[in-house]
């Protein structure tokens, strides 16, 4: 039983954002089809056309056509936006590793829609790839603060954001409901209390209250940024000496252990089996899983969401995913960019209600939460506005230290819990993670 348990944990292969792998609509760009899917980028001669990559045909490119459109009638009526699609978020990177590493930025488009977690990393690697957007007409403070962290490098600005990873806790209200439970129950309660409520659900239902795909390492990330710690200190790995680190990992095996948490094995399997698959009880990941919750039509009206748990019993409130938009070295209409990005994804809610019931994005501008859009009540989720929660939580979560690392120390920690859960000395585990995210950092 054990090597099984060992054998269905390293199968799993974390791919950070759910929206990653989207195909090829045809239509979205008019540049020639590469054999992956992906079409080609580059730029056009017209002074009204700005290029774009981007990679999900039914999520962040619809924002995208949402805002050319609203841009187009409002602004500049000869404007166009041609979206190079790529087939996942990774061809961007490749692209953008590419022509920094030849010094042909002529590969490039006008704009790339880019990962968060990973901007960090690619604007120390290639700053040259990169134009900053310090002076764009856009007022910051009405985004939420630890969204523009990512962005802001050395004090400058490089990107306009598009959607957030604002954290959801989404809870199976039946099911609550067998074990005697409701979902105010599960607001403002400490981890042990979630626990002992998933206990009861797997008891009662033979559900796992929480899942998530392979090792479970992006939930020590969510779980940590709730109480306002960071994985980070001072530039260095904060593990061995970070309390709180280890109590979450703690609880991470110890909610494996209990039948808490599930673990399926793979990415696939956590979308496809977990949650749609009626697995689980329970969802904690970025708003962008919401899509996946809902594929599931005979479940419409049995969800809702609230806050997450934390150690305390505070309402907890972190974030994991969301893209910015970024303009590159190879933009020779820079103002035209500024304000495109400005007048859309920078302070138009017309931009934002159309993203958001075009592809479920969901913003971090805050005042579109004030949207008549944002709230209504979603038949989904038992009526209730879940996009004004989602987005009234986003601007409670805290600042924390990012990393160019961020994804290295993912991928240590997610082994250490592999290990753990199969006997492995926490301390040691964790020692182990440490001093190998040190050798990867050069430290």
């Amino acid at each position: 039983m054990k090597k099984r348990f060992v054998s269905m944990l390293l199968a799993g292969v974390m791919i950070f954002s759910l929206t990653a792998c989207g195909g090829n609509s045809g239509g979205a760009g008019s540049g020639n089809d590469t054999s992956d899917g992906s079409t080609a980028m580059g730029t056009s001669d017209d002074e009204n056309t700005l290029t774009v990559a981007a990679w999900d045909p039914n999520f962040n490119i619809p924002a995208l056509k949402a805002a050319a459109a609203d841009y187009k009638e409002n602004v500049n009526k000869d404007f166009v936006l041609d979206i190079k699609e790529q087939a996942g978020s990774q061809d961007i990177e490749t692209a953008i590793t590419t022509a920094a590493s030849s010094g042909k930025y002529e590969t490039l488009p006008d704009m790339v829609l880019f990962q968060d977690h990973w901007i960090q990393k690619f604007v120390a690697d290639y700053p040259d790839a990169w134009q900053n957007v310090d002076d764009i007409d856009i007022n910051w403070d009405d985004f939420y603060a630890e969204k523009i962290d990512y962005s802001t490098i050395d004090g400058i600005h490089y990107g306009v954001p598009v959607d957030g990873g604002t954290v959801i806790m989404a809870y199976r209200v039946d099911l609550l409901d067998e074990a005697g439970y409701t979902i105010d129950d599960m607001k403002g309660i400490t981890w042990e209390k979630f626990i002992e409520v998933g206990k009861a659900v797997k008891e009662k239902t033979g559900k796992a209250l929480l899942c998530m795909n392979s090792d479970g390492n992006d939930l020590v990330y969510i779980m940590l940024q709730a109480e306002g710690v960071s994985q980070f200190k001072d530039g260095k790995p904060y593990i061995t000496e970070n309390d709180k680190l280890k109590e979450i990992v703690q609880l991470i095996v110890d909610m494996t252990k209990e039948g808490v948490l599930l673990l399926p094995n793979s990415w696939s399997d956590y979308t496809d089996k977990a949650i749609q698959g009626d697995q689980v009880a329970g969802v904690m990941n970025g708003n962008w899983i919401i899509p996946t919750i809902e594929a599931v039509e005979a479940n419409s009206g049995k969800w809702e969401i609230t806050s997450m748990p934390t150690l305390s019993g505070e309402e907890g409130y972190a974030s994991n995913g969301g893209a910015s938009l970024y303009i590159t070295a190879n933009c020779k209409k820079t103002e035209l960019a500024k304000d495109f990005l400005a007048y859309t994804f920078g302070g138009s809610t017309v931009t934002y209600d159309g993203a958001l019931k075009d592809g479920g994005v969901v913003a971090t501008y805050i005042p579109a939460g004030e949207s008549e859009v944002y709230n209504e009540g979603v038949e989904f989720f038992n009526n209730t506005p879940i996009y004004a929660q989602i987005s009234e939580m986003g601007a409670n979560v805290e600042t924390i230290e990012q990393s160019p690392f961020h994804y290295t120390c993912r991928e240590k920690l997610g082994a250490a819990i592999v290990n753990i859960v199969n006997g492995g000395d926490l301390e040691e585990e964790l020692k182990g993670a440490e001093d190998q995210l040190n050798f990867e950092m050069g430290n």
